[in-house]
């Protein structure tokens, strides 16, 4: 329980109900038997006989037998003790050294998709080198995704920051730029923007990397900028109040981080076009060929409600494979970004390929549309609709420059 459900299951956890005790155990206790029989919790997609990520969970056989056979026996306590369990210390977050608040959204009731910029300013006494963000979601339900990117100011040219903002960019919506205006400096200038430097999906857990690898040079005034916050409908009225964990290090950078993206709004198109005809199970592959040696550490496979299956590796110019990640059963709800263990050598001229099998038909129970019709990138949004019940097929490769003896460093940076 302690390892593979109260990371969740806690509170502030995103499970829906709190596992730490024994009373709530036992009150849901047959509820629990039939959602690990059946492989539905706990929640790791990925094959564990294909690659191995930090942070993996599951249970063998053998634990599922015990824990339906404790229950047909009428849920003992173990030792007379019904203790608190704790959440594991290595799948807990640290303590963020500066916790900033996004603006508190108002979500309607209306079974739309919503969608925001916002923007997260940020001050700190000096400059300083930034590890990581972890995007802590308010709603976790409702919260499908966040990217943000990180605006670095000129001291000089930047006298007022602002509050917190955000601003409707949902299909239809009236937008006024006033937001974004507000984001250059002083004199008009664009400040320095790292891209993508803090993103999630559903079930995202952040893994601090090893010191010096991602480091960014942080200056004294700042802006995350959520360039495209998205939450699912809504069957209520909702507040949502999601913040930002920044973790700081003296570390100087040493290794920069790239991202390569595959598939939509990436570097390689779909095969064939991702439009999925009503009644139908399609496969759809793109691919990319590396101009240079690089050291992978993690991935994110993404596809939305159609998703059947997920499987991406890569081709080494001497014909071997490199397992990257299988998905045999996909669930729009658990989308990670999965960090290998050490960092995973691609040499130079290999070719990278992702495979993803879509179910567009009343036997696939997330199926929005009843009867099914025809779904995919929605063209008009130059193939890039975010909403969840149209389509996207994207593979998401966290890199950096292969240097020698990458293989052996271990990516879980506790």
């Amino acid at each position: 329980m302690e390892k593979n459900c109260v990371v969740c299951h806690s509170k502030g956890g995103v499970g829906p109900f709190d596992l730490r005790n024994y009373a709530n155990v036992k009150k849901r206790a047959k509820t629990i038997v039939d959602v690990i029989k059946n492989g539905f919790m706990p929640p790791w997609p990925a094959d564990k006989n294909y690659t191995h990520f930090i942070g993996e969970k599951g249970l063998t056989a053998k634990e599922i037998e015990l824990i339906g056979k404790w229950v047909k026996e009428g849920c003992k306590i173990g030792n007379g003790d019904a203790k608190q369990l704790k959440v594991p210390e290595n799948l807990k977050p640290k303590k963020p050294d500066l916790v900033l608040k996004l603006p508190v959204i108002a979500i309607n009731s209306d079974y739309t998709d919503k969608f925001y910029v916002v923007k997260i300013p940020g001050e700190i006494a000096n400059d300083a080198y930034l590890q990581s963000v972890f995007f802590k979601p308010g709603l976790p339900e409702y919260v499908h995704h966040f990217n943000g990117h990180l605006l670095l100011y000129d001291y000089n040219k930047k006298k007022v920051l602002g509050n917190s903002d955000y601003e409707d960019i949902s299909y239809g919506a009236k937008t006024t730029n006033t937001l974004l205006k507000s984001l250059l400096q002083d004199d008009g200038t664009a400040p320095l923007r790292i891209h993508s430097a803090v993103n999630y999906l559903p079930g995202v857990f952040g893994v601090p990397l090893p010191s010096g690898i991602g480091t960014v040079p942080i200056t004294k005034k700042f802006c995350f900028v959520g360039n495209d916050m998205h939450y699912g409908p809504s069957e209520k009225n909702r507040l949502d109040s999601s913040e930002l964990y920044l973790y700081f290090t003296k570390t100087k950078p040493q290794r920069e981080l790239q991202e390569l993206m595959l598939g939509t709004n990436g570097v390689s198109p779909i095969n064939p076009p991702l439009q999925i005809k009503p009644n139908t199970i399609s496969k759809h592959s793109c691919s990319y060929t590396v101009n240079a040696d690089i050291s992978i550490i993690t991935i994110n496979p993404h596809m939305h409600m159609l998703g059947k299956s997920f499987k991406a590796f890569a081709i080494k110019p001497n014909g071997d494979t490199i397992r990257l990640i299988s998905i045999p059963r996909w669930d729009f709800r658990w989308q990670y970004f999965y960090t290998f263990t050490s960092m995973v050598k691609v040499p130079k001229g290999s070719t990278i390929y992702a495979e993803g099998v879509y179910e567009n038909t009343n036997a696939n129970p997330n199926n929005p549309n009843k009867p099914p019709k025809l779904v995919g990138e929605r063209l008009e949004f130059g193939g890039s609709s975010m909403r969840a019940t149209d389509e996207m097929f994207q593979f998401i490769i966290t890199f950096t420059l292969y240097r020698s003896g990458d293989e052996f460093i271990k990516l879980d940076g506790r």
